[in-house]
C-alpha cells in the first residue's frame, strides 16, 4: 500500500486546486493590468488571455444563507470561482468582459457593494467582538457596520489620495492591527475581582504571567486563595480577563472607545508605522456608535481634502505636523496625547518649546 500523505499543519494552503483556470495557466506571466471602474480589476497575460476580477464587500462574519447566496451568484454569473481578500472582500473571477456588468448588477441588487479597489476606503478589518472573542469590550463587527454605512460612497468610488485601511478591535490588545484609522476599546478602570470564584475558576500562576506590566499577584482574601491588582501599575489592558473571568473589566460606563491614526503595515513609499492616539473617552454606544462614527468621518474628510496625491494618512500627518492635524480635524488636544512612555523618547517632544 502507498504511504498516506501526512497533512501539513502549518503554512499557507495550496491555492492551485481552487484557482480559476486562466489564473492557473498564466501564473506569474502577467503583462499588464488596469482598473476599468471602481471594484473591477482587469489583467492581461503575455499569452493574450484576460481575466476580470469583481470585488464586493461582505459583512465578514458570514451566515450560511449569505455564503449560499454568494456561491449561487458565482455559479450563475462568475464561472464558479471566488476568493476572499485579507480584508474580507469577496472577488469573483471572469474570463469574459460581457459578464462583468450583469454580475455587478446582481451583486448590488443583493446588497453587496462593488468597490474597494484603487484609492478608496477598503472594507474595515476587525476582530471577532461578542460573537467569538473571549475578551471583548464591544462588538467590533457592529462598529464596522456603523462605519461602513456612513462611508459607503468612499468604498464604491476611488476619490481618496491613497488607499485608506481602517481597523477596529473589540479590546485593547488590538488584534485588528495597524491602520490609517483604528477604532479600539479603551478600558479606564482596573478589573473588579470576585474573590469567591477565583480559586475555583482561575489558574492563578497563568493569570499572574499573563499581565504585561506585573500588576497582578497572588493573595489570600477571606481565607481563600485569590488575586490582587496593583492599580498604580495596571494599564487596564484586560489581558487578565480571558484566563480569569472573575476579574471583570468590562463596564457599561468606564469601557470607552479610542481612535488612532497613521499606522500601516506596508513598506511602500515609507516604512511601516504604529498608529497614534488622537481621540479618547468616546462613548461605547451601540448599536450605531454615532460619536465614534462622527470623529472617523471628520478625520477622513480632512485627509481627503488636504492630502497630496498618493500620501497615506501617516505620511500626510508627518508632512503637516500634529498641530495642524488637530486644527483640521477639530479634535481637542489633551495631556493624554503627549507620548510620555519611557520607551519612546525618540518621538517625545519634551523641549521647552512644546508646541501643543
Amino acid at each position: 500500500m502507498a504511504e498516506l500523505r501526512r497533512p501539513v499543519e502549518s503554512g499557507v494552503p495550496d491555492p492551485f486546486p481552487f484557482m480559476h483556470p486562466v489564473l492557473k495557466q498564466n501564473y506569474g506571466n502577467w503583462k499588464w493590468h488596469d482598473r476599468p471602474r471602481p471594484g473591477v480589476l482587469h489583467h492581461v497575460s503575455y499569452s493574450g488571455q484576460e481575466v476580470w476580477t469583481v470585488r464586493a464587500g461582505t459583512q465578514r462574519q458570514l451566515d450560511v444563507f449569505t455564503v449560499r447566496q454568494l456561491c449561487d451568484i458565482a455559479d450563475e454569473l462568475a464561472e464558479g470561482h471566488v476568493r476572499f481578500t485579507v480584508r474580507s472582500n469577496i472577488e469573483f473571477l471572469l474570463s469574459r468582459a460581457d459578464k462583468v456588468a450583469p454580475l455587478i448588477a446582481r451583486l448590488e441588487a443583493a446588497g453587496f457593494p462593488v468597490g474597494g479597489t484603487g484609492n478608496s476606503v477598503s472594507m474595515v478589518s476587525h476582530t471577532q467582538g461578542w460573537l467569538h472573542c473571549d475578551i471583548p469590550g464591544t462588538d467590533a463587527s457592529g462598529v464596522v457596520k456603523a462605519l461602513m454605512d456612513a462611508m459607503h460612497r468612499e468604498f464604491v468610488s476611488e476619490e481618496m489620495p491613497n488607499r485608506v485601511k481602517i481597523t477596529t478591535s473589540c479590546c485593547q490588545i488590538n488584534c485588528g492591527g495597524q491602520g490609517d484609522i483604528a477604532v479600539n476599546i479603551q478600558h479606564t478602570k482596573p478589573p473588579v475581582i470576585n474573590h469567591d470564584l477565583v480559586a475555583n475558576v482561575c489558574e492563578r500562576p497563568a493569570v499572574v504571567a499573563r499581565c504585561p506590566v506585573a500588576a497582578i499577584r497572588p493573595a489570600m482574601v477571606n481565607g481563600k486563595p485569590s488575586l490582587e491588582v496593583d492599580e498604580k501599575k495596571c494599564v487596564c489592558c484586560g489581558a487578565c480577563y480571558p484566563p480569569c473571568p472573575p476579574m471583570q473589566i468590562n463596564d457599561p460606563v468606564h469601557t470607552k472607545l479610542a481612535i488612532w491614526v497613521g499606522g500601516k503595515h506596508s513598506s511602500t513609499r515609507s516604512k511601516p508605522t504604529f498608529h497614534k492616539l488622537v481621540a479618547a473617552g468616546i462613548p461605547n454606544n451601540p448599536p450605531r456608535w454615532p460619536e465614534a462614527t462622527e470623529i472617523v468621518l471628520k478625520i477622513l474628510h480632512a485627509y481627503k481634502e488636504n492630502a497630496k496625491a498618493w500620501e497615506r494618512m501617516g505620511e500626510w500627518i508627518d508632512r503637516i505636523g500634529w498641530a495642524r492635524f488637530f486644527e483640521l480635524t477639530d479634535l481637542p488636544f489633551t495631556k493624554f496625547h503627549v507620548d510620555s512612555w519611557r520607551g519612546s523618547r525618540g518621538s517625545l517632544n519634551a523641549s521647552a518649546q512644546l508646541r501643543f
